[in-house]
């Protein structure tokens, strides 16, 4: 990988903007690198998508951070992850990394009990792509899965704090309380917005698992194998593009982000598909 620079940036994409909780994640780790997200909120959701569909745009989007020559792919997109991501690292020559294996590995070096819950999209759950890779990493651990597809709106609506996100909550999560689990794995990047209403729910001796976290210390570590850390000190940039720029997209944006995103650049599908 000698033909990449340092100074070239970390592409990240997702479907739509829940990957901004893991550029929040990587920005957290590696202030000093350059990022560039894309999201295809014009195509999103993936999860009721066909795998070939998934794989077919998700190769795309990759092309498009390509062109905006990044030095490592993050996939912050759990379906892509679990259907795309070992075509991907057979397309491009530049680290990829995705949301599934970091979680999987963090989630089995938190467990004591050999206990662990995930929470995520039908899709993923559908895929069980976080207990399968549990399992080949690690056979002798219980793996409890529960899709909750309504905490994806909930967060989008920024209801972290709202009795309809602790009811909901409660009732997705309310079989797992019975399991004995002690770990939980946030199998969606919309879920950290809700990590303060699913922790108070499931109780505080169960550790919460965040994707983007795993994810943004893989990234570092793949940057360090390969020597492609940057070399200056000041904050990096972020650039944001999108394939659609929906209604209250800067707001909803700044809520994942943690901060305020005060410019976006819509890109054609057309260039995606070339």
């Amino acid at each position: 990988m000698n033909f990449i620079e340092k100074e070239q940036p970390i592409g990240v994409f997702d479907s739509g903007i829940g990957g901004l909780t893991v550029v929040k994640r990587i920005a957290s780790a590696l202030p000093s690198e350059d990022i560039v997200y894309f999201g295809d909120t014009a195509r999103v959701p993936y999860g009721s998508k066909s795998n070939s569909t998934v794989i077919e745009y998700s190769i795309q989007d990759a092309k498009f951070l390509i062109h905006k020559n990044v030095k490592a792919i993050v996939v912050a997109c759990n379906t892509s992850s679990s259907v795309a991501i070992e075509e991907l690292k057979k397309i491009f020559h530049v680290p990829v990394i995705g949301m599934i294996g970091p979680g999987a590995r963090f989630a089995i070096n938190s467990t004591v009990t050999g206990r662990i819950g995930v929470i995520g999209t039908r899709a993923t759950i559908k895929n069980k792509a976080y207990s399968s890779e549990i399992k080949k990493l690690n056979p002798n651990i219980e793996v409890f899965e529960k899709a909750c597809p309504l905490f994806v709106p909930l967060a989008e609506e920024g209801w972290a704090n709202h009795k309809a996100a602790y009811d909901i909550a409660g009732e997705y999560l309310k079989d797992f309380k019975k399991l004995n689990i002690d770990t939980l794995v946030l199998g969606c990047t919309h879920y950290p917005i809700l990590a303060k209403v699913i922790q108070n729910i499931i109780g505080e001796n169960v550790k919460l698992i965040d994707s983007g976290i795993a994810s943004a210390e893989t990234v570092k570590r793949e940057l360090d194998r390969f020597d492609l850390n940057t070399n200056k000190h000041s904050p990096g940039n972020l650039q944001f593009y999108v394939s659609d720029i929906p209604l209250k997209f800067k707001e909803v944006a700044g809520l994942f982000l943690g901060k305020a995103i005060t410019e976006v650049t819509k890109v054609d599908l057309e260039i995606l598909a070339v």
